[in-house]
């Protein structure tokens, strides 16, 4: 009983530290979606945030690199928002292009200033903060109330995007905008600098998801390390419901997912390997295929503004 306390307790602290990238991006990109933008790039957030994180670590401390990261996920975004917004350019292909170019020049950018392996890169980790007694609850407390500062940051953002989004007049004007933007600008709402501000805000969380990767989980970055997180965000989103609290839920499950191969390995599972490194990308197919049951995503999700 202790042993499986113990496996039990090891898959939920794995599960929580892979979900919480996740989650972070997911909830920005919920954001975005909500106001009617379907940020494809946002894969490119989550490399960028990865390596602003480790340059930023490295001449700021781990902190600072959390902060650099954040901002050049949301630099990554306003470059997306720049065409797929203000432009009004396919948001379907603009995200795609940003997520390639964004893979590319990372990867220069890394050779450019560690060379082209760099092993020997080591940046400066966030350390985990204990919260007193609920750390202490057997199982569940080191999985969620030992971890790094933007697990907590993810918790948070759940009731405070729940009570924006939901309960506030600028919440309303900006689903009014992901919903039917003719309306939304006939009420008077700037739908082009909402839906800007939601997908900046969306890369902001993102890139902080991609300083998460380099600055907690390695402490170090590679080139491609994102792994295709971000596609996994936005799949979160769907099954999710586009509603906070069902996005953290799901980003843990993908989590779960992805922690499920460590905990095999440990029993000495007598299962192909790779299998279970092609779960969470299964598992993100079939969110998007309504396989998880049908939800309904906001009407002018992906629409053009002005109508072409």
């Amino acid at each position: 009983m202790a042993e499986f306390g113990a496996l039990s307790s090891s898959f939920l602290v794995a599960a929580v530290g892979l979900g919480v990238p996740l989650a972070l991006a997911a909830l920005g990109e919920t954001v975005s979606e909500r106001a009617g933008v379907i940020n494809i790039g946002l894969e490119g957030s989550v490399i960028w945030g990865a390596l602003g994180g480790a340059l930023g670590a490295l001449a700021l401390g781990p902190y600072g690199g959390l902060a650099a990261g954040a901002l050049a996920g949301g630099l990554a975004a306003l470059v997306f928002a720049a065409f797929a917004v203000w432009l009004n350019t396919d948001q379907i292909i603009t995200g795609t292009a940003v997520t390639i170019g964004s893979l590319g020049f990372t990867g220069a950018v890394f050779q450019s200033r560690f060379g082209a392996t760099g092993l020997a890169l080591e940046l400066p980790t966030v350390p985990a903060w204990e919260v007193p007694v609920l750390a202490r609850i057997p199982v569940v407390g080191p999985a969620f109330f030992d971890q790094a500062v933007t697990a907590y940051l993810a918790y948070l953002l759940v009731p405070v995007l729940g009570w924006f989004l939901f309960r506030t007049r600028r919440g309303l004007s900006l689903r009014a905008v992901g919903e039917s933007p003719e309306a939304a600008n006939a009420a008077g709402v700037p739908v082009v600098r909402t839906r800007m501000l939601a997908v900046v805000f969306a890369g902001l969380t993102a890139g902080l998801a991609g300083a998460h990767l380099s600055l907690v989980h390695t402490g170090t970055f590679a080139e491609n390390m994102s792994a295709g997180k971000g596609f996994i965000a936005i799949a979160v989103v769907v099954l999710g419901r586009w509603n906070p609290k069902g996005v953290v839920a799901a980003a843990l499950f993908f989590g779960g997912a992805e922690a499920l191969q460590f905990a095999l390995q440990a029993v000495d599972a007598d299962l192909p390997y790779p299998l279970f490194l092609a779960l969470p990308y299964v598992l993100s197919l079939a969110a998007l295929a309504g396989w998880f049951g049908r939800s309904r995503a906001p009407e002018g999700l992906a629409s053009a503004w002005p109508r072409g």
